[in-house]
């Protein structure tokens, strides 16, 4: 089967946002005696804090100046929960964010800039609340949607489980709140179908899908593909999968997967000195890498995909579901530097978490998940927010490093290089992870003997290729050097 994935994502710079805490307009009718709490109250407090999709809205202007290009946002139905995965209307956006017409004006005014938007799809379990589970709770036994849950006793248990007496429905992670739905009913999985062609159609540009590997059904997901290609072609489906994943990504199922594990490998290795004791679970485990270690890991990732996959998946260090990037190296920005210009310049496309490029952090859910600080911009970390916007405006201008070819050229005592190369573009990306400069030499695959390159980032240098060397290449202390040669 010849795969092929969107050509737009492979030139994306993804911004993931959390709808509740990234921004709150004054634009939802709210209506009295409904009250939020503090923007920038504690995340841990839990609670909804009134983000909504007109904030978002009104802050595309900024990522526009960031250089952000798509936009991940965590779920937007209607629900019951401030991050929204316990989904009770799946054809209604939760009226807490402003309703259809709020995600109507994002599209068109997102689109207008050209910025694509993907949401977040939870089609594995729902909450509570879903109108068929809802009609179960009502009705028992003599309900019509029975089927569309996977029920093995009386009474239901939503409300009253524990250890000894569990639900007694199936459930995501064992938690009565989200009853998982049974997708193979004819009526269940039809519905989903739906759901997703309805939000294509209605113009979104693809679905980031939570937890598929709990959908075990393989047909499901291959029926799921036609129907949001049939509606667009161009949409983008990526699977939140966190470990290597060959055989979700083989043309009939999935564009690409959350690639934690180059986000992982890249944390791991310019963290290494700072690194908290931290893991989600074996594929994402903070553990200091040396740098044979992590050539390997980077070799291991790309080496397992189709090079039309790899240059379309989804990079990323951090997100909702992590500690942020600046917690796990114990504020080590040098390091989440270094990691994020590794992400910026590696094939895939980078995520970045919101807030990461102002210098937000927090450890684990919930406290990853605070409030945009848009009223303290005095204590934002600009240094960064400008590094990020550099670095982000440099991927955006060179396509070599967006499809560019791969080769690591170099891979000891702490530097690592990469060359990033095209017909008519090549790059050298060199790291220094190390606390003093470091002077290397590299044989380029690419550019033929007198090709002359020069810095596009880092200090000011100039090098010919001589037998295919590049030599005495200077990269200061805990930092990167990246020359370019173009015909």
């Amino acid at each position: 089967m010849q795969i092929k994935t969107p050509d737009w994502v492979k030139n994306a710079v993804f911004y993931q946002i959390f709808p509740d805490r990234f921004a709150r307009s004054a634009r939802v009718p709210v209506p009295p005696g409904i009250y939020f709490k503090p923007w920038g109250a504690s995340p841990g407090e839990q609670g909804f804090q009134g983000g909504d999709l007109y904030g978002v809205i009104g802050k595309l202007d900024y990522l526009v100046d960031l250089g952000i290009n798509a936009i991940y946002l965590n779920p937007i139905f209607s629900s019951a929960a401030n991050h929204r995965y316990h989904t009770f209307d799946y054809m209604q956006v939760d009226p807490l964010l402003g309703g259809n017409a709020a995600l109507r004006e994002l599209l068109d005014e997102a689109h207008r800039r050209d910025i694509r938007v993907v949401l977040d799809g939870v089609f594995n379990h729902a909450s509570r609340g879903f109108w068929p589970f809802h009609h179960i709770l009502e009705n028992g036994s003599n309900s019509p949607y029975l089927d569309w849950f996977l029920i093995q006793g009386w009474p239901l248990r939503p409300y009253h489980s524990n250890a000894k007496r569990p639900p007694n429905y199936q459930c995501w992670w064992n938690l009565p709140a989200l009853p998982k739905i049974n997708i193979k009913n004819p009526g269940a999985r039809k519905y989903i179908l739906d759901v997703a062609r309805h939000w294509v159609e209605f113009g979104i540009d693809g679905w980031r899908l939570d937890v598929p590997e709990d959908i075990d059904d393989p047909p499901f997901w291959r029926d799921f593909r036609k129907v949001v290609k049939g509606a667009n072609p161009e949409a983008y489906i990526v699977g939140e999968i966190w470990h290597l994943a060959q055989e979700w990504l083989e043309g009939d199922r999935f564009d690409a997967v959350m690639n934690y594990p180059i986000g992982v490998a890249g944390i791991n290795f310019f963290g290494a000195k700072t690194l908290r004791e931290y893991g989600k679970n074996e594929d994402y485990t903070l553990k200091k890498r040396n740098t044979r270690e992590f050539r390997e890991q980077i070799e291991k990732v790309y080496q397992a995909y189709d090079w039309e996959i790899n240059y379309a998946q989804m990079n990323l260090v951090d997100s909702h579901d992590t500690a942020r990037a600046l917690w796990m190296v114990n504020g080590d920005v040098s390091a989440v530097r270094l990691t994020a210009l590794f992400l910026l310049t590696a094939p895939g496309a980078p995520c970045i978490y919101y807030g990461d490029e102002i210098g937000m952090t927090g450890k684990d859910d919930p406290y990853c998940r605070g409030a945009f600080p848009w009223q303290n911009e005095g204590k934002w970390n600009t240094d960064l927010l400008d590094f990020y916007k550099a670095a982000i405006a440099l991927r955006r201008r060179h396509a070599c490093l967006r499809i560019g070819d791969f080769n690591i050229l170099h891979a000891e005592k702490g530097v690592i290089a990469f060359e990033r190369a095209l017909p008519d573009e090549r790059m050298i990306i060199l790291f220094n992870r190390t606390k003093k400069p470091a002077t290397v030499s590299v044989k380029t695959k690419t550019a033929s003997p007198g090709s002359h390159f020069h810095s596009v980032w880092g200090p000011p240098q100039s090098q010919t290729v001589q037998d295919e060397r590049l030599n005495d290449i200077t990269i200061p202390a805990r930092d990167a050097v990246i020359l370019m040669n173009k015909n």
